[in-house]
């Protein structure tokens, strides 16, 4: 990886007048920004259809994705759909926050139109997806369906006979209702068309994409549903244990994340297939895969299903250098990142440098006033290979958090940073770590802009209609902003 940088802007915070970010013009437009201000990578957060709570950190499925992402205008353009089946949903303007219950009453009417004049129309198209099922899984769409058939409940309160997969029941359902399954099918059929359009135009922009993926499967999910064996759960298709963080500086009662933890031993005895056919799809989509959470392959977590936190639970060893050993063997060298954040042992450090992805840099974590020997997230100590961020999805903005810590805090990291100016500290902050070593920077379009704790786009553990909606506005980023971005990257060698 060479000296470069880039944005971190999801999806759905791109503008649009119809409520949501999406995959139409101002995704391309975006594209063209980054190339004007000679950046290299535009970094997503995980496109993956999401479930309870809007995370794309816990999504229904690992291989189907964001139906709220596909464009009313691009399906229009195609003939797919008529301006007066969708022009309802249009704002004046576009919208800071995402409505993901508008979003959820509407869009899927509008795409069940869409979806049917595309058989119509692109019937040799349609059935060559159907055919090769390259990005989707048949199960995902049954999954789906037969939510819908039980008003979106979660598959664990379904009645037994779907709950535990009896085959004659799904396969009765399935002919029963094959119209509802073939939208859901044919639905990702037309995100994907848009996908890789817009992703060709990035990388013949010179711009790459770094897909972001989680670790953990959601419990209402297809995986766990139809694959029970590879996660821990009872015999009740329950969780025993699951995913989150242990308490810390960060959170005092621990993240308690709720996801069910996989069932290593039987994936490695499988010879982590799983796993090889999730990269491989994966790299088919992103030029770049940054894993989240990297730090659970080598270790994790695991927390008594029931428990109200995450003060109560154990580590597991898992068989990190295995997994990736047999990735490498199997996929080639796959170009990944990774999030090895938190308390990080001598064994996560070593599976860190046993495969050589470069891990990640977060330059609000390095300022404790009262423990300065901790060096590891100060600029002046970050390697080559290593991505440098002010802050991450799950922080507070740059400007939000040097306005809230402690003064002690605060006045060392103005000291270090040399800061000056408090309405630019995120201008000069940003300098700070476009001049250190690490190869890439990536900048959430937040911090690009100086938003305060408004713009903070998920605090953990937490369910609120304030995470994961921030968007941007058609106007922020101008002709200041570019010439700001495009002056830094150049004087700092990133293009």
């Amino acid at each position: 990886m060479k000296r470069s940088s880039g944005i971190l802007m999801p999806v759905f915070s791109l503008p649009s007048k119809y409520g949501i970010g999406t995959l139409g013009k101002t995704a391309y437009e975006f594209v063209d920004f980054l190339v004007d201000t000679k950046q290299t990578y535009w970094q997503m957060l995980p496109i993956m259809h999401t479930g309870f709570g809007n995370s794309p950190y816990s999504a229904i499925s690992s291989f189907g994705v964001n139906p709220f992402f596909i464009d009313f205008d691009l399906l229009k353009d195609e003939g797919l759909l008529k301006e007066t089946d969708y022009r309802y949903l249009e704002t004046d303007t576009s919208p800071r926050r995402v409505d993901y219950e508008k979003q959820f009453n509407n869009k899927y009417k509008i795409l069940k139109i869409a979806c049917c004049n595309f058989k119509k129309l692109y019937k040799d198209e349609y059935n060559s997806f159907q055919s090769k099922q390259e990005f989707f899984s048949d199960e995902y769409a049954l999954f789906l369906s037969i939510k819908e058939k039980f008003n979106g409940a979660s598959f664990d309160v379904w009645p037994n006979e779907y709950r535990f997969c009896n085959p004659e029941t799904l396969n009765s359902f399935q002919n029963e209702n094959f119209e509802l399954v073939d939208f859901y099918k044919t639905m990702q059929c037309l995100f994907f068309r848009q996908w890789f359009k817009l992703k060709r135009y990035a990388n013949e922009k010179g711009i790459k994409i770094i897909g972001d993926i989680p670790i953990y499967s959601a419990y209402d999910s297809t995986e766990v549903w139809l694959h029970p064996e590879i996660f821990h759960l009872d015999h009740n298709k329950l969780p025993i244990e699951v995913a989150g963080c242990p308490p810390d500086g960060y959170a005092a009662t621990g993240q308690l994340w709720g996801n069910p933890l996989y069932n290593f031993k039987f994936i490695e005895e499988k010879g982590f297939t799983y796993f090889i056919d999730k990269f491989s799809r994966l790299q088919r989509l992103y030029d770049i895969i940054r894993i989240d959470h990297f730090r659970g392959f080598d270790s994790f977590y695991a927390i008594p299903f029931g428990n109200k936190d995450a003060t109560i639970g154990r580590w597991v060893e898992a068989p990190g250098k295995k997994l990736f050993k047999t990735v490498k063997e199997t996929l080639g060298n796959v170009e990944i990142i990774v999030e090895d954040l938190g308390f990080l042992t001598n064994s996560v450090k070593e599976l860190l440098e046993y495969t050589g992805f470069p891990g990640m840099k977060v330059l609000e974590f390095a300022f404790n006033a009262n423990d300065k020997s901790n060096t590891e997230y100060l600029p002046h100590t970050y390697t080559e290979n290593s991505v440098a961020y002010l802050g991450t999805h799950d922080n507070d903005t740059f400007m939000g958090w040097i306005n809230s810590i402690n003064e002690n805090d605060r006045n060392y990291a103005i000291e270090y940073l040399h800061l000056k100016d408090p309405a630019n500290y995120y201008k000069e902050a940003l300098k700070v770590l476009y001049e250190s070593k690490s190869n890439l920077v990536i900048t959430q379009f937040q911090d690009l802009l100086g938003t305060g704790s408004i713009g903070r786009m998920n605090v953990p553990s937490t369910l609120s209609p304030m995470n994961w909606s921030y968007r941007l506005l058609p106007y922020e980023l101008n002709d200041e902003v570019k010439n700001f971005l495009r002056g830094l990257t150049a004087d700092t060698k990133r293009c």
